[in-house]
């Protein structure tokens, strides 16, 4: 058996990869992995259970929840939330653990299981490795220990979640939205009814498309991978902006009222320069990624704000944060998080922070976003080469000098080596997109020659 765990929980193929057996046995092993590791501090515990509106969640759901109360553990179904929202629920109920089922912006046959530790915080890994080698030792043959009678897990259906969530959403505003227009597309995901529903009581006017999950339509062709069909909407009905969300709506991308996209980057920044303002943004310093664009850096260094950057993963982003005490990271793909009100990217509360934005300074988005300007970016994938001699090529090392000199202070090269495939990702960014796209297909004929 392969590792189960990945950078965020266990997916794969839902009733293939992720079965009924292996979501009831992970949680199984979840239960005893932290009761060991006194996480329960010898009282009863408490799980709250979501999931995103994929018909494979029913199933699933049903065998966490089973697996749960199995091993002793009390049991709150709070139904369709996003994974911020049982990230809160978990903190605010006091729950010693949070389950959430979700392949995020995965196609539909897809499903995931990511478990929350007290408070509402990701799992350390060596909990996660834990987990998973008490799931294989029971699956070898060594018996759970399982309680009795009255010693079993109650399971609750948790009614109030919905409204306790989108009251918090609205609780951390710093303003209202009145007199905003706002599109929303829901990516037929978690956050089909949240998001609207946020909108609407902080006072904006608001539209929806891909808010009608029906189980199976999930990310098709709506959502925060498929911007087009908001892009329209936006225009078509005069709208302030558009708000795009992934299926376990813990991302969000946006549109300008001319139709243009916003992307993660130049959400981070337009936050940025609002919390600087607002006294909020600790250390004047935010986080991002390598793969940040070379715009959002110089932006940043404009306005006096500090960047500091992480590998790529919104998981690596929040662990320089809670390190290092800041305020504001996220990634270009729209994971935002706003540590004082969140412990995970939340891509509602993006949303509405930036929708107030908007309607505190009466300026549109697309002059707020214009503090950075987006250099082209060139990306191209070279597979089949040995990606472990990508840092010690001295052949490639001369490359990147070379590329590095040519592009001055107004480009960047990264290479990267895929965590997952046998390939290595070359990305150039110029002031010309033309400059661009000819170093960077020269550094991966290089990558070719000297890896391949």
């Amino acid at each position: 058996m392969g590792r189960l765990f990945g950078t965020d929980g266990v997916r794969g193929v839902a009733n293939a990869d992720l079965t009924a057996e292996l979501a009831l046995g992970l949680s199984v092993a979840a239960a005893h992995v932290l009761a060991a590791a006194g996480t329960f501090d010898g009282h009863r515990p408490v799980a709250v259970v979501g999931r995103d509106p994929r018909a494979s969640g029913e199933f699933l759901e049903a065998a966490v929840v089973a697996g749960l109360a199995s091993a002793g553990v009390d049991v709150l179904r709070v139904g369709v939330l996003p994974t911020p929202a049982i990230a809160y629920l978990t903190g605010s109920l006091g729950a010693d653990l949070g389950v959430m089922l979700s392949a995020s912006h995965n196609a539909m046959p897809d499903n995931g299981i990511k478990f929350l530790a007290r408070g509402g915080h990701k799992l350390a890994d060596e909990l996660e490795n834990r987990i998973e080698e008490t799931y294989q030792a029971h699956a070898a043959g060594q018996p759970w220990d399982r309680p009795t009678g009255a010693g079993v897990g109650r399971v609750t259906t948790y009614d109030e979640g919905f409204d306790k969530y989108v009251a918090h959403l609205i609780g951390v505003l710093p303003n209202r939205l009145d007199g905003l227009k706002v599109v929303i597309d829901g990516a037929h995901g978690a956050a089909a009814r949240v998001s609207p529903e946020a909108f609407a009581r902080a006072g904006a006017e608001v539209i929806t498309i891909g808010t009608d999950p029906d189980g199976l339509n999930i990310n098709d062709g709506y959502g925060s991978t498929h911007l087009e069909k908001l892009c329209a909407a936006v225009v078509e009905h005069g709208a302030d902006l558009g708000v795009a969300h992934d299926g376990d709506a813990d991302r969000c991308l946006a549109v300008d009222a001319t139709g243009a996209e916003v992307d993660g980057d130049q959400i981070l920044a337009v936050l940025a320069l609002a919390m600087r303002d607002a006294g909020a943004l600790r250390q004047d310093t935010v986080v991002a990624t390598v793969m940040s664009n070379l715009g959002f850096k110089l932006a940043m260094e404009r306005e006096g704000v500090a960047l500091v950057q992480t590998a790529v993963g919104d998981r690596y982003v929040l662990e320089e944060m809670k390190r290092s005490g800041f305020a504001l990271g996220g990634e270009q793909s729209g994971h935002v998080i706003v540590l004082d009100h969140a412990t995970t990217g939340d891509g509602t509360l993006t949303g509405l922070l930036l929708a107030a934005r908007v309607a505190a300074t009466g300026r549109s988005l697309a002059e707020l976003a214009g503090v950075m300007e987006r250099l082209p970016q060139i990306l191209i994938n070279v597979p089949d080469v040995d990606k472990s001699r990508a840092a010690t090529s001295p052949e490639l090392r001369i490359a990147i000098t070379d590329a590095e000199r040519e592009l001055g202070a107004t480009g960047r090269v990264l290479l990267r080596p895929s965590g997952t495939e046998p390939l290595v990702r070359v990305m150039v960014e110029a002031a010309d997109i033309e400059q661009a796209r000819t170093v960077a297909g020269r550094l991966a004929d290089v990558v070719k020659s000297a890896l391949g």
